[in-house]
């Protein structure tokens, strides 16, 4: 499964599950934790905070950052808790986006009023 769009399918319909069976009182850890190994369970494969390493201006920045969930190396997750996203986490999970090359992401914002506010896709339009 290479597809982002299938792959970002599979991490949505997990996440709503997640939130409805545990609603939005728990930390970005322990949904991190629950996703990954719900994605696993569904035969796709995961890693969780990945050091991610990049170049800018010729110099090399090794594990300047973590991504939260890096889905089939296609799809970043970047994972929130918060009543409301603010511009910065989407700006966040845009530039771990492009900087690990990926087409895809998503923001998933479990203290959302509801997983329908609380998902963002974000597209690297290289």
């Amino acid at each position: 499964m290479t597809d982002p769009n299938d792959i970002a399918r599979i991490v949505v319909n997990e996440a709503f599950r997640i939130r409805y069976k545990l609603g939005p009182g728990m930390l970005e850890s322990v949904y991190e934790s629950i996703l990954a190994r719900q994605l696993t369970r569904a035969g796709v494969p995961v890693e969780r905070q990945v050091p991610v390493t990049f170049e800018f201006e010729g110099l090399l920045y090794e594990n300047a950052f973590k991504v939260d969930l890096w889905v089939a190396r296609t799809v970043i997750v970047e994972i929130k808790v918060a009543r409301t996203l603010t511009p910065v986490h989407y700006q966040q999970a845009l530039t771990y986006v492009k900087l690990t090359k990926c087409k895809l992401g998503l923001l998933i914002n479990f203290g959302a009023p509801s997983m329908r506010e609380g998902i963002k896709r974000i597209a690297n339009g290289r």
